[in-house]
């Protein structure tokens, strides 16, 4: 949707929905729940960074990844490697064999810091590596696939394999990576004490921002003529190439996108929860990810929010009580989105929540008479029906989505 001022926007239904997240996020929540509760909320939240990357990633260009649960924890580890050197100062670890090294290497007998731990020293390089280490491996992985035209199921099947070959390795490099028990015990942040609650809650505005951050970038995208390529390619991807497009590049950029973030998820996942360990990369995760994407709207980049926000209170409440229980309901979830309604929340949405709102605000009809008055004015009498824009904008579910074409 384009408009000739930011104010037009956000007095536009897609910028009063972004308006409506926003203050669901930094007004409602912050006020009614306590900091506990809202450390959770940011917990969840470190998810939807994963989801919005799918949205881009397999909603827009149709690239299935079954392994994204790989950079949420890169990004994640970078961040906790920086937090644990910080916590790892020869005074605080004294009565260690080896002071100045984290306590799991000390704990393998290691005696000095591993050579790819000293970078960490420095937090403007951990910044950079949170998102730089996720995509590096995207590039490497979209390169050696996606120039040799694998995709579809069988790119699905090889991002798993490759999440449960990373979480193998990290446990079995114990000394270096923590093993199963991840890097935990971590408590400042540039001398910040993190553990506080006012500390959480403040990290908790900072991952809200972040969040919206992502949220603009990939809609600047969708709305680009990149994000129309991209959805061109999933819906005819030989015109595509026949039309002179490099396919292969398009698709290494969108999942190096995607890569990146979920690093950033994953380092915020590392702040607001305080460790970081294997669990969160293997096969399980990544696909829980998916299913945040798909509940919410694989084609919807705010329903890829409220995805990952319902499905994980919800995990969180029905765990509690039935804990053996959950895996088979996330996956009789994920069954019935994709049977039921494949277009998620933000589908049906759409489908019946839209249209009553056009009927109250009448704004249906009010839209369609600007238009008309402006291809009047601007328009050829003889202007062919190709030529006329569709108005069938849509914030919630892309205009240019496969199932339209």
């Amino acid at each position: 949707m384009k408009s000739s001022s930011p104010m037009k926007w956000f007095v536009s239904r897609e910028g009063l929905y972004y308006l409506g997240l926003a203050a669901l996020l930094l007004v409602v929540l912050p006020l009614f729940l306590e900091p506990f509760r809202l450390n959770m909320v940011g917990k969840y939240l470190t998810y939807a960074f994963v989801a919005v990357g799918l949205v881009m990633c397999w909603g827009k260009a149709g690239i299935l990844s079954l392994g994204q649960g790989v950079f949420f924890g890169l990004g994640g580890y970078c961040m906790a490697m920086f937090l644990k050197l910080e916590a790892s100062t020869p005074e605080a670890t004294a009565i260690q064999s080896t002071p100045g090294i984290p306590d799991f290497m000390d704990w393998n007998q290691l005696t000095e810091l591993p050579w790819f731990w000293e970078p960490f020293h420095s937090f403007a390089f951990t910044l950079l590596a949170v998102i730089g280490v996720p995509m590096l491996l995207a590039f490497v992985i979209g390169f050696a696939m996606f120039t040799r035209r694998v995709g579809g199921v069988y790119f699905a099947i090889i991002t798993q394999a490759i999440a449960a070959i990373l979480t193998i390795l990290i446990i079995g490099q114990q000394g270096f990576t923590g093993g199963v028990n991840g890097i935990t015990d971590l408590q400042t942040l540039m001398g910040w004490d993190i553990r506080t609650d006012e500390a959480r809650t403040t990290l908790y505005f900072i991952c809200v921002g972040m969040l919206f951050l992502v949220l603009f970038v990939a809609r600047f995208i969708q709305n680009s003529k990149l994000g129309r390529i991209l959805v061109a390619m999933n819906a005819q991807e030989m015109r595509v190439r026949f039309s002179g497009y490099d396919v292969a590049a398009f698709k290494i950029f969108v999942f190096c996108l995607a890569a990146a973030f979920a690093g950033i998820g994953g380092a915020m996942f590392t702040l607001l929860v305080g460790f970081m360990s294997p669990s969160f990369i293997g096969i399980v995760a990544s696909i829980e990810m998916v299913i945040f994407c798909a509940l919410g709207g694989r084609l919807s980049i705010l329903g890829a929010v409220y995805g990952a926000l319902l499905v994980n209170a919800a995990k969180s409440g029905f765990s509690e009580s039935f804990p053996e229980l959950w895996p088979f309901a996330m996956g009789a979830l994920f069954i019935g989105v994709v049977l039921a309604f494949p277009n998620g929340m933000a589908g049906l949405y759409k489908s019946y929540v839209m249209p009553l709102e056009d009927r109250i605000f009448k704004r249906k009809k009010s839209v369609k008479a600007e238009m008309s008055k402006v291809k009047t004015a601007e328009q050829p009498a003889a202007a062919k029906p190709n030529d006329e824009k569709s108005d069938d904008y849509d914030p919630m579910i892309d205009s240019y989505s496969p199932e339209k074409s």
